[in-house]
């Protein structure tokens, strides 16, 4: 049945509570039928027996599928080395993609090889910022480069090794989060960077990946005052439908980055901002859930979704087409049964980690 929730649950990837569904999760997932999930360490059991946390997995997955009655969903995951992974033990921890140099490809391979086991079909990753700025508390060695170049190259090869088993990618956090001195995490960001130097440098390996169809593109939440005086990169008409869309001819889903992230949290509790972010050109918006509220911060732009498509004239085309982006995707996405991974594999895949790191 179509309702406004799952209307409004088309354009969502949302956090889950645990490994198992409780019975908040359920709600959501049976009413707004989203399109996506983001998966925490929090959905993983640690200290177990592998055979008994991939069955866990196995579980948990076939739950979301008969409460959102979907039998084809973004089932995704950040997952870039470093301090963003979410998986435990056997699964390989990777380090920085600075770490990674010419052998991104067989990184890659062995992070989608892991990942598609646990029956996940989306990698928040490669990060396509350049560590610009050495003073950048929330990049720096999660970028493949210091240089527009060895960003984009390698940022690119990642993506196609990714894809090619079978793993959709996302280039991060556009138009460019790399110069910034704070973490969009707990703040907004500001990036002085004109349009011309934006070109000249940041936007370079978003060009590339965009080039290569890269299936999604999440915004940053970051101010660029001298490009959009009045709005964050998420919600900027400029920088996502005039640049990104039109100048750089990108025709994947562009997602926003966490809206629970205080950079953007409190702007987006009404829904005039909500309104804003689909003008400007967002398809899809992640719902992490990592923050604990009275009110249930799915439910909050729900109604905002509500509001804005009773009140903004004209929007409905606008929601349509972003809809019609996400099921373009959506039909290709490949899903991949769950299931345990030879001691020989996880073998493999810690040498190549142990070689990166020495």
């Amino acid at each position: 049945m179509d309702t406004i929730a799952s209307r409004f649950g088309h354009h969502l990837i949302i956090g889950l509570d645990g490994p198992r569904l409780t019975d908040e999760d359920k709600r959501l997932l049976s009413s707004l039928k989203p399109a996506g999930i983001l998966l925490f360490a929090r959905n993983f059991l640690v200290g177990v027996p592998y055979a008994e946390m991939v069955e866990e997995v196995r579980a948990l997955i076939e739950e979301i599928k008969n409460y959102t009655e979907r039998s084809k969903l973004f089932l995704t995951i950040d997952h870039e080395g470093g301090r963003v992974v979410r998986t435990p033990p056997p699964f390989t921890l990777f380090p920085y993609a600075s770490l990674y140099g010419e052998r991104g490809e067989e990184v890659a391979k062995a992070m989608a090889v892991e990942l598609r086991s646990l029956g996940l079909n989306v990698s928040w990753a490669p990060v396509a910022d350049i560590h610009s700025n050495p003073n950048n508390p929330v990049i720096g060695p999660r970028a493949f480069g210091t240089t527009a170049e060895d960003a984009a190259s390698r940022a690119e090869r990642f993506l196609l090794a990714l894809q090619k088993n079978g793993v959709f990618g996302c280039a991060k956090h556009y138009p460019g989060h790399g110069d910034t001195a704070t973490d969009s995490h707990y703040e907004l960001p500001v990036v002085e960077l004109d349009e011309e130097g934006l070109r000249q440098r940041e936007i370079i390996p978003f060009a590339r990946l965009s080039e290569q169809r890269v299936p999604f593109m999440m915004t940053a939440h970051v101010m660029f005052p001298n490009i959009d005086p009045k709005y964050p990169a998420t919600l900027s008409e400029k920088i996502l439908k005039g640049i990104l869309r039109e100048e750089l001819r990108y025709e994947g889903i562009i997602v926003s980055d966490d809206l629970e992230m205080k950079a953007v949290s409190d702007s987006f509790g009404s829904s005039s901002t909500l309104a804003q972010a689909f003008k400007a050109g967002c398809d899809m918006f992640i719902i992490a859930r990592n923050v604990t509220r009275p009110t249930d911060p799915v439910d909050v732009q729900l109604s905002n979704f509500e509001t804005l498509l009773t009140q903004e004239k004209g929007l409905e085309d606008t929601v349509e087409k972003a809809r019609q982006r996400i099921d373009n995707v959506l039909n290709d996405i490949p899903m991949h049964p769950v299931e345990l991974l030879p001691r020989e594999v996880f073998r493999e895949h810690h040498e190549l980690m142990l070689d990166l790191c020495y």
